[in-house]
Formats: structure tokens, C-alpha cells, sequence
């Protein structure tokens, strides 16, 4: 049997981006030892990419708005499937979260009188979100790995978990490796808690970074751990589409926020065409209401652009299936438009979206002063993921809990731009919080060393196997393929049915792909383990998305193109049944309590 080391903690964090260092920073602050390990190096992580800013209710900009608004807000945008008491907790707790950020050093945009400044965003009622110019997800990394790093956490930089550690029904750690040298690390802990982040790379376009990869949502179902919603992936409407090598690259919501226009390529605003009913009510009625809103006039409706993510996506791929595109496949997003309002707009853009005006000028040549920006829809989000208790972010195997993109219920159908760097703070926090109190009520357990064995002698199987079967970088890009061809923005039950089809071709060539060389960082090596989570999470999304026979959210079907009151009482549970089996159900939705059902009614 080949050597491991093993390392022992109270706690242990898989993931560092902003639940993962979130999580730990609560766990360790009760008294425990707390671990975690990151694929990347500590501040890398993928919370970093998000831009446009954190939603929370402190009603600085606009005093109408509170935690019921952000409520009703947040359960709208999930087309009612979410879990009510996440919304719950997550809308109260929101503001005091930001609020401890700005205390740990975190540098907010300002208003006038000194506050935290909140910009417009999708979704969103009122002006919601504190940002730091467009890169808010950095300073959100920044000041919490700096806060992290003095609250005696063990890190594990360039680490890998492959898979979790049980003894009989619970979670006593994790296997896994380094990945500089190749060396074997068993990580012994009374509770885990998974913050990996989501899967956006089993697509082939993505604005997700190399590392989300579905690993952590894989490893807990293979653990015992139910997961719900898999078929709702939100694919964001505003990517680079060119020049090839950016292509899928994020371009912030809060280009929008700031009164940028979506036109095709008759130069018209084509956003006003489709308004769903259930948001015509909120939404302008002209160009020039839009602007006044985008102004701060309180009695003006929000734009069209800034509907939801799910139908703005569909409306950009209706104009470009119509034959309404830009030159290379997307539409044009614009926000040079706005000096013919504002006297100093190449100054006011600059200043407001550093990053993007950077990110044009740098990769694509284009100046977002002066002209529009190409863009199209990508893979961004998943709102489905592993199955969590509400108030405590365990997951249905005892000692193991999950928060963040990986965890589900908070966002239901579809999440609203925003939602998701409070999601890190808000749960992430609750995830460190009752894992440290289950790893006090708890006693150690022994490690499997049976169990260590066999998962050590899987991890080493690709080099027996060599490369005479082909390569996991050819097995990756065909699974990239299909899912983007036929479980992407629209889907059919042929679709859907033929990429099930092969994904059970996939699964049996993965278990023969092999790697050359050693271990000292070997990515053949890394990309033959992760394809195994790839492809599990690819089947559940394939599996769920067939279940679900409605459009809602980020879901939508060509063969069913409506909602559906059956389908909207139930979220779709998967669970593993067997070796190799796939068990996917129906389950109710949990009934609304009274009091929060009444908000949603006053809201509307």
C-alpha cells in the first residue's frame, strides 16, 4: 500500500473561496481545530470573478427597502421552488453580514454621506448591491483571507480532495493529495464542511474558473448526500464572445446596473419586446423611464435589461437565432450610450467599471466608451447542488455540511445577480458555525483503513492504465460538447435523453483512461480523477433536467414550454441507490409559512 500522511482537525473546510474562509473563520472562532485545503493557492479561488457586488437590504440608497422586499424579491426570482426559511434567514442576515465585512477592512464604494453605496442589479426591487467599483468578489477574498489568516486556521494550499471518509453513516474526513508532488494526504475530522463551488467547466463555454468542476457536489452524493434542483444551471447573459480564446469570460451585471442597453444588429434595444406578466408591473414602460430609474428617481420602474438572468439569457438567443446577432454570434451590449445624458461618460464608466473597460481594452481591443461590446450567454451558476438542513447547512449524512454555490435551496429556480456573495457570507457562516458544535458533541471516530486502501489504489489506477485508451483531456472535451449542445439554454427530451446516452459511454471510457508520467504535478493524472466527479454531476443535471417536464427558471424546455402547477409544488431529489445507480424523485416542496406567504402577496 502507498504511503499518506495523516493530519487531524476538529473541522476541515474543503474549498477557500468566500464560504469556504467564511466557514473556517466561525469554526475556529468557537474554540476548535479548524483545516482547509484549496486547490489553488489561498486568495485564488473562484469567488474572485464575481463582480458586480454583494445583495443585501441596508437601504442605504433606497429607504424602502428591507428584508421582506429582498424576501419577496429573491423568492420571485426562484420562481417559488426555494427553500423559504434559507430565503428566510439569508434576507435578515444579509445586512449584518456586509456590515462585519466593512469591519474587517472590506473598502465600499460610498455615498455621498459616507455609507455603504448600493448599485441596481436583475431582480432586484431597489438598489441592493454594495460593490467596490465592479471587483467586489476580490475585495470580499481579500479582506476575508487577511481576516482568516490571524484565527490559527491550518491551510492547505494546491490540495485535492478526491473523496470523503465514513464511518458507517458518518463523515470522519477526507483523501486526498497534494498536487506539487503527488503525495497522498489523509485528513482525519469530526465534521467536514464542502464549499467547492460550482461545475460551470463540464460546459465548454463557462465564465467559471479551471476548478469548478462539480467535485465537491460529487463527492457528497457518492458520501450518501441527497441532492435537489440539479437541473437549474443559470447561464449568465453577458459573456465575451470574441475574440476565441476569452470566449465565455464574464461581463458583470453591473455594466446594466449602470445603464447599459442590449441591442441586435438593426441597432434596436430588443429587451422590450418580451416582459414577463409576472414583471410588467415593475417594469419601465419606455427608454426614458429606464434611465430616470437607472438615475435613482424613486417613482420610475427598472429597465428591461435588468430582468431576471434566465430571461434575459432566452431573449439574447432568440435575436440570434433569428439572425439578429453581432458578427460573431452574440448581440451587443451598450454602454457608450449614455454620453448622450451625462457630459462626462467616458470618465463616469471608467471610474464605475474599471475592470471591464480594462478587461475590453486589453483582450478584445474594443473601448466600452466609445463603442458596444459583443457578448452571449454562459455557463455562470448552479442553483441546484447538495441538500442542506436551513438553519444548520448540514447535509442529509450526519457530520457533513456544505454552504455556498454547492450548496442548494436558498436560489430554487433561478438566483438573482448578487445573491450569491451574500449566500458565502450568510451560510458559510452558519456551515463553520454547527460543524464546530457537532465536532464538540461528537466524539472521534477510527479511519477505515480498508476504505483508505481502496480509494488510494483507484487513485493510482490511470498509470497502470497508461495512455493506450486515449487521453482525459479528449474524454473532457467530449463531455464539454454534448452538455453544451444538449443540456444547455434550451433542451428537449431527445436532447436530453440522447446526452444520458452518452454520458453512460463517457463513464464506461473513463474507468479505462489512463496518464503517463509521476505524480509531481501531473494534470493528465489530476484531469483522469476529476472526470469521474464531472461526469456524475453532468448525469444529475441530464437526469433532473429530464425529469422536470416544464420551463421554469433556468430551466427551460422546447417540448414543454410553460410552467407547470405540478411541477411547481415539487423539487427533483437525486440520490445514489446503488454502485452505480442514479435514483431521481419527485418530492414536495415545503409549504410556505403564513406569515412569509403574506409578504409575497404585498409585494407583488
Amino acid at each position: 500500500m502507498a504511503a499518506y500522511e495523516t493530519l487531524h482537525h476538529d473541522v476541515l473546510v474543503i474549498g477557500s473561496g468566500g464560504a469556504g474562509l467564511r466557514a473556517a473563520i466561525e469554526a475556529s472562532s468557537k474554540g476548535v481545530s479548524v483545516g482547509m485545503v484549496c486547490r489553488s493557492l489561498l486568495g485564488k479561488a473562484h469567488t474572485v470573478m464575481a463582480e458586480g457586488g454583494v445583495a443585501a437590504a441596508l437601504a442605504n440608497v433606497d429607504d424602502r427597502d428591507n428584508w421582506r422586499v429582498h424576501f419577496a424579491d429573491t423568492m420571485r426570482g426562484g420562481q417559488y421552488l426555494n427553500n423559504w426559511r434559507m430565503v428566510e434567514l439569508f434576507t435578515k442576515e444579509a445586512p449584518d453580514r456586509v456590515k462585519e465585512l466593512e469591519a474587517w477592512g472590506a473598502v465600499f464604494d460610498r455615498t455621498p454621506d459616507g455609507r455603504i453605496l448600493q448599485r441596481n442589479f436583475g431582480g432586484h426591487k431597489y438598489p441592493r448591491l454594495a460593490h467596490v467599483g465592479d471587483r467586489t468578489g476580490l475585495e470580499m477574498i481579500r479582506t476575508l483571507q487577511d481576516h482568516g489568516i490571524h484565527q490559527g486556521i491550518d491551510v492547505y494550499q494546491e490540495h485535492t480532495i478526491v473523496s470523503l471518509l465514513k464511518d458507517g453513516d458518518r463523515i470522519v474526513g477526507a483523501f486526498g493529495y497534494d498536487r506539487g508532488t503527488g503525495s497522498f494526504k489523509v485528513f482525519k475530522a469530526k465534521a467536514v464542511v464542502i464549499t467547492t463551488g460550482g461545475m460551470g467547466r463540464i460546459f465548454k463555454i463557462s465564465s467559471n474558473s479551471w476548478d469548478c468542476t462539480g467535485g465537491g457536489i460529487s463527492m457528497a452524493y457518492q458520501a450518501g448526500a441527497e441532492l435537489i434542483d440539479m437541473e437549474f444551471v443559470q447561464f449568465h447573459p453577458t459573456g465575451m464572445v470574441w475574440p476565441p480564446s476569452v470566449r465565455g469570460l464574464l461581463i458583470t451585471e453591473g455594466v446594466r446596473g449602470e445603464g447599459g442597453v442590449l441591442r441586435n444588429s438593426l441597432g434596436k434595444r430588443f429587451m422590450f419586446d418580451d416582459i414577463p406578466e409576472n414583471y410588467r408591473s415593475q417594469t419601465s414602460t419606455d427608454e426614458e423611464e429606464g434611465w430616470r430609474y437607472i438615475q435613482g428617481d424613486k417613482n420610475a420602474k427598472r429597465p428591461p435589461e435588468l430582468l431576471t438572468r434566465d430571461h434575459v439569457a432566452r431573449c439574447i438567443m432568440r435575436e440570434i437565432k433569428a439572425g439578429r446577432g453581432s458578427p460573431h454570434g452574440g448581440v451587443f451590449l451598450d454602454i457608450a450610450w449614455i454620453k448622450e445624458k451625462i457630459s462626462n461618460a467616458p470618465e463616469h464608466i471608467k471610474r464605475k467599471l474599471p475592470s471591464m473597460y480594462h478587461q475590453f481594452k486589453e483582450l478584445a481591443g474594443v473601448d466600452i466608451t466609445k463603442e458596444p461590446m459583443e457578448i452571449g450567454p454562459t455557463t455562470h451558476y448552479m442553483m441546484g447542488g447538495i441538500k442542506v438542513e436551513a438553519d444548520t447547512q448540514m447535509t442529509t449524512v450526519p457530520g457533513l455540511f456544505a454552504a455556498g454555490e454547492c450548496a442548494a435551496g436558498l436560489h430554487g429556480a433561478n438566483r438573482l445577480g448578487g445573491n450569491s456573495l451574500s449566500d458565502l457570507l450568510v451560510f458559510g457562516k452558519r456551515a463553520g458555525e454547527f460543524a464546530a458544535e457537532y465536532s464538540k458533541n461528537n466524539p472521534e471516530t477510527n479511519i477505515n483503513q480498508s476504505q483508505v486502501s481502496d480509494i488510494m489504489s483507484w487513485a493510482l489506477a490511470p498509470f497502470e492504465r497508461g495512455l493506450k485508451n486515449g487521453n482525459a483531456f479528449h474524454l473532457q472535451s467530449q463531455l464539454q460538447d454534448f452538455m453544451q449542445n444538449l443540456v444547455g439554454i434550451t433542451r428537449t427530451e431527445a436532447d436530453l435523453s440522447q446526452a444520458i446516452s452518452k454520458i453512460e459511454e463517457i463513464k464506461a471510457l473513463i474507468k479505462e483512461v489512463g496518464c503517463d508520467g509521476n505524480r509531481n504535478f501531473n494534470p493528465g493524472w489530476h484531469t483522469a480523477l476529476e472526470l469521474n466527479h464531472m461526469i456524475t454531476v453532468a448525469e444529475g443535471i441530464a437526469r433532473a433536467a429530464r425529469e422536470r417536464k416544464e420551463s421554469r427558471g433556468g430551466h427551460f424546455r422546447e417540448d414543454f414550454t410553460e410552467k407547470s402547477a405540478e411541477f411547481g409544488n415539487v423539487n427533483i431529489s437525486i440520490i445514489k441507490s446503488g454502485p452505480d445507480a442514479m435514483e431521481v424523485k419527485q418530492k414536495p416542496k415545503l409549504e410556505l409559512r403564513q406569515d412569509l406567504a403574506q409578504i409575497i402577496e404585498e409585494m407583488k
